[in-house]
Order: structure tokens, then sequence, then C-alpha cells
């Protein structure tokens, strides 16, 4: 159930949106990368579901309503979060859309039997700006060295 929440979490960590600004898309990407990265070491759940489209969707059967229980249970659970992005690829489809590939470390401590876990995940998302955000409106995840879905 852990690596779910944080699976969720990591992958939504990633779809800070991004506001007006003079640099170029790919440049935006990264800088979205980092605020969502800020966002949930923070627990600023909020701020995370404000990043995704009201139209995401992904092959999970995830809906943004069920991401953001999932975000609400993971912060609950979880004392601190620290997260370790390597974009691997960001790839910008005209001006409005984007693909990124990332890699994650991620590391957490809570009350659990050991009171700390540790994983490495793959994220593949999409992202669509709408002139002014960058929005996810679909991932796929799966751990290091496995397949994405």
């Amino acid at each position: 159930m852990f690596r779910c929440w944080l699976l969720a979490s990591a992958a939504i960590l990633f779809v800070c949106a991004c506001g007006k600004a003079t640099t170029g898309p790919e440049e935006q990407l990264r800088d979205w990368v980092s605020r969502g990265v800020t966002a949930a070491e923070n627990g600023e759940r909020r701020v995370l579901v404000g990043m995704i489209s009201p139209a995401y969707a992904d092959a999970r059967g995830n809906d943004r309503d069920r991401i953001e229980n999932i975000f609400r249970a993971y912060f609950l659970r979880m004392d601190n979060i620290e997260l370790l992005p390597a974009i691997e690829e960001i790839t910008v489809i005209g001006d409005s859309a984007a693909e990124l590939l990332i890699t994650v470390g991620m590391a957490g401590t809570h009350d659990g039997v050991l009171g700390f876990s540790a994983d490495a995940y793959r994220f593949s998302l999409e992202l669509e700006n709408d002139g002014a955000d960058w929005q996810l409106i679909s991932a796929r995840w799966g751990e290091l060295g496995e397949e994405l879905r």
C-alpha cells in the first residue's frame, strides 16, 4: 500500500504548474519539476492537485479525484519525504504539449515497522499548456527496471 501512495505522489509531484514566464518550454518544464518536488517534500497536497488537469486520466484507472485521495492518505502517513529526481528526457510538442521521462529516488520516514522506506521509479508524464500553465494530463510509472504502466 505504501508503494502505491509513494508512486502516485511522485507522479503528481512532477506536475507542478508553471506560471507565465519568458523562458522557453524546456526551461519552464524543468522549473515545473523543481516546484513539484518542493511541494511534495513540503506535503502541499492542494498545490500538487492544482497542477493536475481536471481531465487527468491514466492507464491504472485514476482520475484527478482519486489522485487527490491518494495524496491525502499519503501525506497523513508520512512524516518526511525526500525526492531525488533525474530528468532523462524532455520532448516538447508544439508549444502546448510535452512528454517527460524522469527517474526518481524516493525516501520517507513514517511510523511503520522500520520507520523508513526508499525506492526508485521511472515516470513517463504527459503535460499540456493551456497558455498559462503546464498541467499533467496522464502518467505511467513503474519501479526502476520494470515496465511502465
